[in-house]
């Protein structure tokens, strides 16, 4: 059966192509619209200058202070005196040096030098009479320093006390002690180097219980012998 309308008059074949032509035209003035924008034409600046009223303007006078020169120095006096110098002078003979052949010559016989006792630190080690340790005197001289280092660790371990603070904060280790065996036996010039005040203060109480000794000698006279001892701190 043929159709009875003609194909060329059917209006709905375009029409999704009017749709978008039209979807844009709306947009594209929807969009004009919104971006269109006016401005008055005022001008509310003014760019020109005065000249007059600024050279009209009125600078204040200021008054100058005048600073009135310095008083000019004292004059030296007119006058001048001359005073007499009645004083006498005596005056100073310089006798000659040079001798002559009719002097006698006196013979001098000669100076004996006298040696000036200088203090000096001998070390322990090459000292060549060591410190006598009390409890060493009947010992023979080639045997003293032995005897010397064996009544030291003696009193060390005698008198020897780890101090409890030192304990509880598990503190341990080495402390060098140095001090010095004086002229007359004394010990002086202790110091102390270790990883604690404490162990520190513990070892500088041990080196004061030492006993005065009978000084070193270096050829034949009493001098200072330097002695140092490590003491050892250890938890068990």
């Amino acid at each position: 059966m043929e159709p009875k309308k003609n194909p060329k008059a059917d209006l709905t074949k375009n029409s999704g192509l009017y749709f978008v032509i039209g979807l844009a035209l709306v947009m594209l003035l929807t969009y004009g619209a919104l971006e269109y924008k006016v401005y008055d034409e005022t001008n509310e600046y003014d760019i020109s200058m005065n000249v007059e009223d600024q050279l009209d303007e009125e600078v204040p006078m200021t008054e100058q202070i005048k600073t009135p020169p310095p008083p000019p120095p004292p004059a030296a006096p007119e006058v001048i005196e001359v005073v007499e110098d009645e004083e006498e002078v005596e005056e100073t003979v310089i006798e000659s040096t040079e001798t002559s052949q009719d002097e006698e010559v006196v013979e001098i016989e000669d100076v004996a030098e006298v040696e000036e006792e200088v203090d000096v630190d001998v070390p322990f080690a090459v000292i060549e009479d060591v410190p006598i340790f009390p409890g060493c005197e009947k010992v023979a001289k080639s045997k003293r320093r032995a005897c010397f280092s064996e009544k030291m660790q003696k009193h060390v371990r005698k008198h020897f006390r780890y101090p409890e603070i030192a304990q509880e904060m598990g503190v341990q280790g080495r402390v060098n002690v140095m001090f010095k065996i004086q002229k007359d036996g004394s010990i002086g010039g202790v110091r102390m180097r270790g990883p604690d005040k404490n162990l520190e203060k513990e070892a500088a109480r041990i080196i004061s219980k030492l006993p005065k000794m009978t000084p070193g000698k270096q050829r034949g006279r009493a001098v200072v012998v330097p002695f140092s001892l490590p003491i050892t701190f250890k938890l068990q």
